[in-house]
C-alpha cells in the first residue's frame, strides 16, 4: 500500500517546527499503521493496545493493572468496536462500510504516565565496618540516566526514581584528576572532606583518569553502524535524531576508518558495506535514506552487524558495532538471556558494543543497559544534537576507545576510624569480595581520557551507632584489630584491571588518609561531584539526603563550575533550577504493560492523526519545551477528535487553540482562536483540555501567551 499524504503547507508547517520527517507526524505518532493495529502510541503513556484484524473491530485495551494486557474479541466483519480490558475506541469501518465504535470511550490520561522500562533499584544502604569491612564493585562509564533525566525535565515532568542511576549523574562529567605517571592506563585520585548535606558525616572522593590519546593516535577504526529502522523508531526523537548523531561521527571520520550499516526491523539486511571514510558521501548517502517501518528482529540484526565487524577485522584497531535503538528488541532471538549469550560470546572476538537510546514511550532501558554491560562496551541516552555530538564526536575517545576493561574497585575501610559507610549509587554493579581477584568475572571497562568517580560517604568511629549490627558469634570470637588500624589511615583502596588484549589482571592499591578538611575548602571536582550527589539523591527521594535541598546543590555547583569549557556544568545548575521549579512532587511515573489501554483496533482503517503545526509564543518559554508539553498530552487532544469522527467519519481540519501560562506554571486561560473544522463541539473539547495542562514556570515568572494548532486528519 501507499502512503497517504496530507496537504503539503501543513507538512511543511510540521517539519519546521519539529524536525519530524515529512512522513511522521510531530507528535510523534507512527502514521503507516495499516490493518487493525489498535493501540497507537503503543507503550506510551497507555500499556499496550491490542491488535484487531483487519475489517473487524473489536481490537482491544491495555490492562488497567500494572503489567496486564487487554484484549479485545474479534467483531463482525465491518462492525467494530473499542473496548477491551482497558478503555478503547474503534471505528473499525472494515470490508468498506462503517459501524459505530463500542464499549467505553478512551480516558484523558495522566501526562506523567509513561511506557518506558526501568530496572528497580534499592539503594546502597550504610554498612558497618565490622560486618562488611570491604566493598567491592565494577566502574561505570555509562551517562544514559542523566541525560535521560533531562528530557523528562524538558517535558515539564520529575524522571520516576528509578530511572535515576546516581553514578551516571556523577559520570557524566569531567573531572580534573591528573595524568597518570606511570605504566599504569590510569590514575586513582582520593580526597575527604565534610559531607555537605549531613555535617556529622565524612564524603569520600574517588577518582579515576584515564590516559588521553591524542586525535592523530587514535587507531583505525571498524565501525559497523547497528540500526533499528522498526516501526517504533517512527518518531522525530528516534530516528531522525540518530541518523544526525551519526551523520556528525560520518564527517570525523579519517580515511583509515570503515564504516559499513545494517538495519534491523522486519527483516535484518546490509544497507552499506564495510565503506573507508575517504567515502564519506557514499556514507551519508546511505543514512539519507534510512526509514522506519516493521517490527523489530534485534537479534538478526546483532548476528549480521557482528558478522560483518568480524570480516572487515581491523588488527589494533578499534571494532566496534554502534546500537542505535529504543531498546525495543520483540522478535528475533527467542529471549532476552538468548541475546545477552550472543553478546558475550561475540566480545570475545574483540568487537565491543556502544549502545545509543532514543525517545521515549517505549524505551527498554534496563535492556539497553544490559547489552552495553554484556558487550564490554557503554550506554549513552541521546536526546538532543548537542549531547549526540557529546557522545560521538567529542567524547568518540573514552565512548570508543577502550583502554582497560574489567575494571574493579575494592575498598577496606579501618575500623578505628570507620564506623559506617555507604557506596553512593553503583546500585546495580555491587560485586562479592571474593569477585575482585577472579579474573573470569566481569566488570566495566574504561576509555582514553575518561574519568569515573565514585563517592563514599562515612560514619566516623565513635560517630554513630554500634560498630556492629549482628548478634556476637557463640563458636569463634570476633576478629581482632592489625596493627596497621593504629595507622590513622581511614581506608585503602585497591583498583584491578585487564588490558585490552590480556586476560590477565593488574592490581594498584592507595592508602587514604583523613586531613579532617572542610567541603568549602575542598577541590573543585569534590564540590561539583557532591552536588551531583545530592541532586541525584533528592530526585531518588533518598532517606539519606538528610539535610540537603536543590537549592544547596545548586549552590554548591554555582561555586565549583571550574573552567567548564562546553557549559555542561553550566547546565546542570539549570536544570537543578527546573527541577526546582517542577517541583519534586511532579514525577513522571514508569509503567510496562500497565496503565489505562490503548485505542480499540480501526477495522483496516490508519490510526487518526493529530499533528502539531508550528506555534506562536509570546513570553520567556522555550517553544521547545512547549511543544515536548503538548506531545505529552497528544492524546486528549485525539479523545476529542475522536469523539467528532464517531459522527463523521471524513472530519478533519485545523484548530488554533490561544492560551496563557501564569508565573506559576497553568493555564490562566485558554479559547477557541480558530477552526477550520466544522464541529465546533471538537474544537471546544480541545480548548477545554488545555486549560487543565501545566508547565514549567517561565523564567521572571510572567505571563506567556501561546497560539498552537492542531492539524486533524482522519487517515
Amino acid at each position: 500500500m501507499g502512503k497517504p499524504s496530507g496537504s503539503a503547507d501543513a507538512k511543511a508547517e510540521e517539519k519546521a517546527d519539529s524536525g519530524a520527517p515529512l512522513a511522521q507526524g510531530a507528535d510523534g505518532d507512527a502514521e503507516d499503521v495499516w490493518g487493525g493495529l489498535a493501540g497507537t502510541e503503543v507503550g506510551e503513556a497507555y500499556g499496550v493496545g491490542g491488535l484487531g484484524i483487519v475489517g473487524t473491530g473489536r481490537g482491544g485495551g491495555g490492562g488497567t493493572g500494572e503489567g496486564t494486557i487487554g484484549l479485545g474479541n474479534t467483531g463482525l466483519i465491518g462492525k467494530g468496536g473499542g473496548g477491551g480490558t482497558g478503555s478503547g475506541y474503534g471505528r473499525g469501518l472494515g470490508a468498506g462500510f462503517g459501524g459505530g465504535g463500542g464499549g467505553p470511550q478512551m480516558m484523558p490520561l495522566n501526562p506523567t504516565t509513561t511506557g518506558d522500562d526501568y530496572e528497580k533499584q534499592d539503594e546502597n544502604p550504610f554498612k558497618t565496618v565490622g560486618d562488611s569491612p570491604l566493598s567491592t564493585f565494577s566502574i561505570d562509564v555509562d551517562t544514559a540516566s542523566y541525560s535521560n533525566m533531562r528530557r523528562y525535565l524538558s517535558e515539564g515532568s520529575i524522571p520516576p526514581i528509578d530511572a535515576v542511576r546516581v553514578e551516571e549523574f556523577i559520570n557524566y562529567f569531567d573531572y580534573d584528576y591528573p595524568q597518570p605517571s606511570d605504566a599504569h592506563p590510569f590514575s586513582v585520585t582520593t580526597e575527604v572532606a565534610s559531607c555537605p548535606w549531613n555535617p556529622d558525616h565524612r564524603l569520600v572522593h574517588v577518582g579515576i583518569k584515564g590516559r588521553d590519546i591524542a586525535q592523530g593516535q587514535t587507531p583505525p577504526r571498524n565501525l559497523v553502524f547497528l540500526l533499528d529502522v522498526s516501526g517504533s523508531m517512527n518518531s522525530a526523537d528516534k530516528l531522525p535524531l540518530l541518523k544526525r548523531g551519526l551523520t556528525m561521527l560520518t564527517k570525523d571520520l579519517r580515511p583509515s576508518d570503515r564504516v559499513a550499516i545494517v538495519v534491523y526491523a522486519g527483516a535484518s539486511g546490509v544497507v552499506l558495506p564495510s565503506t573507508p571514510g575517504s567515502r564519506r558521501d557514499q556514507i551519508l548517502g546511505a543514512l539519507d535514506k534510512l526509514e522506519a517501518g516493521g517490527s523489530t528482529n534485534g537479534g538478526e540484526g546483532i548476528q549480521l552487524a557482528y558478522k560483518i565487524a568480524r570480516e572487515s577485522f581491523i588488527e589494533g584497531g578499534i571494532n566496534r558495532v554502534l546500537l542505535g535503538t529504543d531498546g525495543d528488541f520483540n522478535v528475533g532471538t527467542s529471549s532476552q538471556g538468548e541475546l545477552e549469550r550472543l553478546i558475550v560470546e561475540k566480545r570475545k572476538s574483540g568487537v565491543y558494543l556502544t549502545v545509543m537510546g532514543f525517545g521515549h514511550g517505549n524505551l527498554k532501558d534496563a535492556t539497553m543497559e544490559t547489552l552495553a554491560d554484556k558487550g564490554n562496551g557503554n550506554y549513552a541516552y541521546i536526546d538532543s544534537d548537542r549531547e549526540a555530538h557529546k557522545v560521538l564526536v567529542r567524547e568518540a575517545g573514552s565512548t570508543i576507545v577502550t583502554i582497560a576493561k574489567d575494571v574493579k574497585l575494592q575498598v577496606e575501610f579501618n575500623p578505628a576510624e570507620v564506623e559506617r559507610y555507604r557506596l553512593i549509587g553503583y546500585e546495580n554493579r555491587m560485586l562479592a569480595a571474593k569477585d575482585f581477584n577472579d579474573d573470569k568475572k566481569d566488570a566495566g571497562e574504561i576509555g582514553a581520557g575518561h574519568t569515573v568517580t565514585a563517592l563514599y560517604e562515612v560514619v566516623p568511629a565513635g560517630g554513630g551507632k554500634s560498630a556492629t549490627q549482628v548478634d556476637s558469634l557463640k563458636y569463634q570470637t570476633e576478629r581482632g584489630l592489625t596493627k596497621d588500624a593504629t595507622s590513622g589511615e581511614l581506608m585503602t583502596v585497591k583498583v584491578r584491571y585487564k588490558p585490552p588484549k590480556s586476560d590477565k589482571s593488574t592490581l594498584l592499591s592507595q592508602v587514604v588518609n583523613d586531613a579532617d578538611a572542610g567541603y568549602k575548602s575542598a577541590s573543585e571536582s569534590f564540590r561539583f561531584s557532591a552536588a551531583v550527589a545530592l541532586y541525584g539523591m533528592l530526585l531518588r527521594e533518598s532517606p539519606e539526603r538528610s539535610q540537603g535541598t536543590l537549592e544547596q546543590a545548586a549552590t554548591l555547583a554555582r561555586g565549583a563550575l571550574g573552567k567548564d569549557p562546553h557549559g555542561d556544568r553550566k547546565e546542570f545548575v539549570s536544570l537543578v533550577e527546573k527541577a526546582a521549579s517542577i517541583g519534586l512532587k511532579n514525577r513522571a511515573v514508569a509503567s510496562s504493560g500497565g496503565g489505562y489501554g490503548g485505542y480499540g483496533g480501526f477495522g483496516g482503517q490508519r490510526v487518526p492523526r493529530v499533528r502539531q503545526a508550528k506555534a506562536d509564543v509570546k513570553g520567556e518559554l522555550d517553544r521547545d519545551i512547549i511543544r515536548r508539553i503538548v506531545r505529552a498530552h497528544i492524546n486528549e487532544v485525539r479523545y476529542c477528535y475522536n469523539t467528532g469522527l464517531n459522527k463523521d467519519p471524513n472530519l478533519k481540519g485545523r484548530v488554533t487553540v490561544q492560551f496563557v501560562i501564569t508565573g506559576a506554571g497553568t493555564v490562566g486561560s485558554s479559547v477557541l482562536e480558530a477552526a477550520t473544522l466544522p464541529d465546533t463541539n471538537v474544537a471546544n473539547c480541545i480548548a477545554k483540555a488545555v486549560k487543565r495542562w501545566k508547565f514549567p514556570k517561565p523564567k521572571g515568572g510572567g505571563e506567556v501567551t501561546v497560539s498552537y494548532p492542531f492539524v486533524l486528519e482522519p487517515g
